[in-house]
């Protein structure tokens, strides 16, 4: 009978995130150690626009590309992983000359939506249903912003707006742009009365973040009128999550910038710029950057409601 003692099983585990990083990062291993192949890192470029790998992907490594049936999409039970080449867009209901991809929604055990929006020439947004608020953030192009009042305001990448409950609004656009957008049903407070927001990321200030060396922002006010948040997180090439997370919070994410490892209850997963990933409650979470530029990541929490 064989038997694995911990050594090696640890060696085996090395080993294995080393084969699967290889392949993810484009390099091979050799007897001599690592040879350089075309790279992902090198399609990347300073010149680009402020998250134009979201709407760029790096489908897949070049040696992976022509491969049939590939995809580094996940679904679970208690987490997922949807990457770009999985991605399945139609017209979105309701809105005007825009296509959508819906990457979270309850069927796959979320209580809240999480989709792009690829709106072109001419394109209007429908509302969401009675009683659900929705957040939208722009990675892509610009967009503007109309309420029922006719304040009028222009969204450009890196800016965003939260549209509370039954309020009626328009986003329109005379030229291509994509949307990430987030729904859910509002669950209310007596005395608490969500309003329009309209911000950008970097106007948002740096949090304290204790015993973690990443950079948070909050797009949204921590009051209760609130029920759920929207946070930027930003990790240079090397920090890492001091906490391994469990609680009872979900999360949608999208990776807006960079590259990493996340690993999700035993799973561990290569992630990039492009790639959306979905959180249940109490599963195991961890991040950490790697690559040489800026890991970047749009993060849902719901907050501030009894669990109850």
């Amino acid at each position: 009978m064989h038997s694995f003692s911990p050594l090696s099983s640890l060696s085996f585990f090395l080993l294995s995130t080393t084969l699967i990083l290889s392949a993810f990062l484009g390099t091979v291993v050799t007897q001599d150690g690592f040879c350089s192949a075309p790279s992902i890192l090198d399609a990347d470029s300073n010149s680009q626009p402020l998250y134009w790998k979201v709407t760029n992907p790096t489908l897949s490594p070049s040696h992976l590309q022509d491969l049939p049936g590939f995809t580094r999409s996940v679904y679970k039970k208690d987490h997922a992983l949807i990457t770009p080449e999985s991605h399945v867009f139609s017209p979105l209901p309701d809105w005007t000359n825009t296509l959508g991809a819906y990457l979270i929604t309850p069927a796959i055990g979320s209580h809240f939506v999480m989709y792009l929006a690829k709106m072109q020439e001419n394109s209007k947004s429908g509302l969401p249903p009675s009683d659900v608020e929705r957040f939208i953030f722009v990675v892509q192009g610009s967009a503007v912003l109309t309420n029922i009042s006719g304040n009028v305001r222009k969204l450009t990448v890196d800016s965003y707006a939260y549209l509370p409950p039954n309020l009626d609004h328009a986003v329109e656009t005379d030229a291509a742009a994509t949307l990430v957008v987030f729904e859910r049903r509002y669950s209310g407070l007596e005395n608490h009365v969500p309003e329009q927001i309209v911000g950008s990321t970097d106007k948002q200030p740096l949090l304290e973040t204790p015993g973690e060396i990443f950079e948070l922002r909050k797009l949204l006010p921590t009051s209760l009128a609130y029920d759920f948040n929207v946070h930027i997180m930003d990790f240079q090439p090397g920090e890492f999550l001091n906490v391994k997370e469990v609680h009872y919070n979900q999360h949608g994410l999208l990776l807006l910038e960079g590259q990493g490892i996340y690993r999700l209850g035993d799973s561990w997963y290569p992630i990039q710029a492009g790639d959306a990933i979905w959180m249940a409650p109490f599963v195991p979470q961890w991040y950490a950057a790697l690559g040489k530029t800026r890991s970047r990541y749009l993060l849902y929490k719901d907050v501030n409601r009894n669990p109850l």
